[in-house]
């Protein structure tokens, strides 16, 4: 579906912006990642993320230095526990996702296959991820996408039933149970698990800045408090999957230097399969610590 662009001036900005969907994400054009981290153009940034929950930057050069800087204007950078992905000594800030071995050449293996199912960065924190920055260095000519889906509409669309049926509960969000289920063959040591126990999350949140309501949820989520375990899986399992029809989802193909910033506190988003044996890919992710959901 076509979109139209929202001219820079009519919005009172010294920048373009082009929407990339009806639902979620827009593309600033028209200045650099430099005059972005600025003061003043900052907070302008900022008023289009909060509006469209994704915004994306093409053509850029973003050093890993840049982007931890950048990163730094949203808020607190995480820095992962799962240390095995921190790629810059200098910037363990910096969660980086690439199949390729010491030589540059594919090496068969998915790096991190949690990425393919849907998810919210950090809410296995009980502070969660507010943003996140990623950014592209090389993409496969098929696969590796990322889709993204509003939780905002996902609440929205919800019948009342549904709304009155998961008001007040929370779902317990552990990082060991979603990296065993999809990435067990590589698990989780136990002094990572010790740092990041599981916590509860509110199934219903409400955006600390917006003050809408949406669904918090996603592959993280393992059980619901005070259910039933098998209860409370088929519960998640059923919203989460309630929470993404077609219409709801911005499917995002990546080129080489883009860089991308999503709203954690009202999105899911997951990649897509490639061929880790032949082609190529290599991310680089921020995740900006926002607050405790309510």
């Amino acid at each position: 579906m076509a979109v139209a662009a929202q001219a820079g001036s009519a919005a009172g900005r010294p920048f373009e912006v082009r929407p990339l969907h009806p639902v979620l994400g827009a593309e600033i054009v028209g200045i650099t990642l430099e005059d972005a981290v600025g003061e003043a153009m900052f907070e302008r940034i900022y008023e289009v993320f909060l509006e469209h929950k994704l915004i994306l930057f093409r053509d850029v050069d973003l050093p890993p230095a840049t982007q931890v800087a950048f990163a730094r204007r949203f808020g607190e950078v995480q820095v992962h526990v799962m240390n095995q992905y921190h790629g810059y000594p200098d910037h363990p800030e910096i969660y980086r996702l690439t199949n390729l071995d010491a030589d540059g050449n594919p090496n068969g293996r998915h790096p991190d296959k949690g990425t393919l199912y849907w998810h919210t960065d950090g809410s296995w924190r009980p502070t969660t991820g507010h943003a996140t920055m990623m950014y592209s260095e090389i993409v496969p000519d098929e696969g590796g996408e990322t889709h993204f889906a509003d939780m905002y509409a996902a609440y929205e669309a919800l019948s009342p039933e549904w709304k009155a049926r998961i008001e007040g509960l929370k779902a317990i969000h552990n990082l060991d149970f979603s990296r065993t289920r999809r990435h067990g063959h590589e698990p989780m040591t136990e002094k990572q698990k010790a740092e990041v126990p599981p916590v509860a999350h509110p199934i219903v949140r409400t955006h600390p800045e917006t003050g809408r309501k949406c669904l918090f949820l996603g592959d993280h989520a393992e059980s619901i408090e005070g259910m039933d375990y098998d209860e409370g899986r088929a519960l998640i399992e059923e919203l989460n999957a309630l929470a993404t029809p077609d219409a709801l989802v911005y499917r995002h193909r990546w080129s080489p230097r883009q860089c991308a910033v999503w709203d954690n506190r009202c999105l899911l988003h997951r990649a897509t399969e490639y061929d880790p044996a032949v082609a190529r890919r290599v991310m680089r992710r921020c995740t900006v610590l926002g607050d405790r959901p309510y």
